[in-house]
């Protein structure tokens, strides 16, 4: 298997996502890919033990992506071998009631880790700047002071979101929460096959929509939204990785082995010792158990 250069999916400058691969497979066949994510997951277990001990990070890890992008699948392969306390997963639907009466930031820092866990946004805060940009009529659902028509949201009304948020993730990155953005890189094609194979496999017919081909037919609308996005948005602090997503193995290969690659570099992440009056203690506290059998 060809050695993955990790760096080369960060998002640094600008970008131009035609001019990204879609494809990767390093060489490796289906079963090596997953023979090295196997490995890599269970690396990313044991940190995640280590993290709930020591309690004071918590890991955000952010997952975008064009519909059929893999994400779900994804989830559930990179976080197999988890402590299923250790991770709770959060899939970001159209805005409820409740949602739309706060600020729309509000609904995803609720939903922030604890620390020494995982929280994963299963589409993210960053709908807020892609669907509803492609659709900018979705705004007028917030009832935002000031915008009272579609012609009320100009380039400012954007230039001030990404603002906002690249303040929300300095902010919580500065209070412990490691931060992680992927996007799922998908071709239009591998798309086309995959809807396909949602109408031809009954067992995958609950996941088509038709909305799926109304959204699709923006293809190029959205992914103009994914570049201004990920180019004004990709910091030290809360990096965007661009992840080709046409073949799933490699694809959640190369997420695991960012997580890991990045953790492993937090050295003050350590398991806590006992305190010293216990730690003196011990062999006290061992005879007293044997003494009870």
């Amino acid at each position: 298997m060809e050695k993955i250069h990790l760096g080369s999916y960060q998002v640094e400058n600008g970008i131009e996502l035609a001019k990204r691969n879609t494809y990767e497979d390093f060489g490796a066949s289906k079963k090596e890919l997953k023979k090295e994510l196997k490995n890599i997951r269970k690396k990313l277990g044991d940190f995640q033990d280590t993290l709930y001990a020591h309690g004071k990070y918590g890991v955000l890890l952010c997952l975008q992506g064009m519909d059929t992008a893999g994400k779900d699948s994804l989830i559930r392969e990179v976080f197999k071998d988890f402590n299923v306390r250790g991770v709770v997963v959060h899939s970001f639907k159209v805005p409820t009631s409740l949602e739309l009466k706060h600020d729309y930031l509000w609904r995803h820092y609720i939903a922030l880790p604890e620390r020494g866990k995982f929280s994963v946004f299963n589409r993210t805060h960053y709908e807020n700047v892609l669907v509803t940009k492609v659709h900018p009529e979705y705004i007028l659902n917030e009832n935002i002071p000031g915008i009272e028509s579609v012609s009320d949201i100009d380039a400012s009304f954007w230039e001030k979101r990404y603002q906002q948020i690249n303040a929300f993730e300095q902010h919580v990155a500065e209070n412990g929460t490691i931060i992680f953005k992927f996007f799922l890189h998908l071709s239009k094609e591998e798309q086309r096959q995959r809807l396909l194979r949602r109408i031809d496999l009954k067992r995958k017919n609950w996941k088509f929509s038709p909305g799926d081909l109304k959204e699709r037919k923006l293809w190029e609308a959205y992914e103009k939204c994914y570049e201004e996005a990920l180019k004004k948005t990709s910091k030290e602090h809360a990096p965007w990785y661009v992840i080709p997503a046409d073949n799933k193995d490699a694809a959640r290969v190369i997420v695991a082995s960012i997580l890991y690659e990045a953790l492993k570099k937090y050295k003050d992440i350590e398991e806590p010792e006992l305190d010293d009056e216990i730690k003196a203690n011990l062999e006290t506290f061992k005879q007293e158990l044997e003494k009870e059998t």
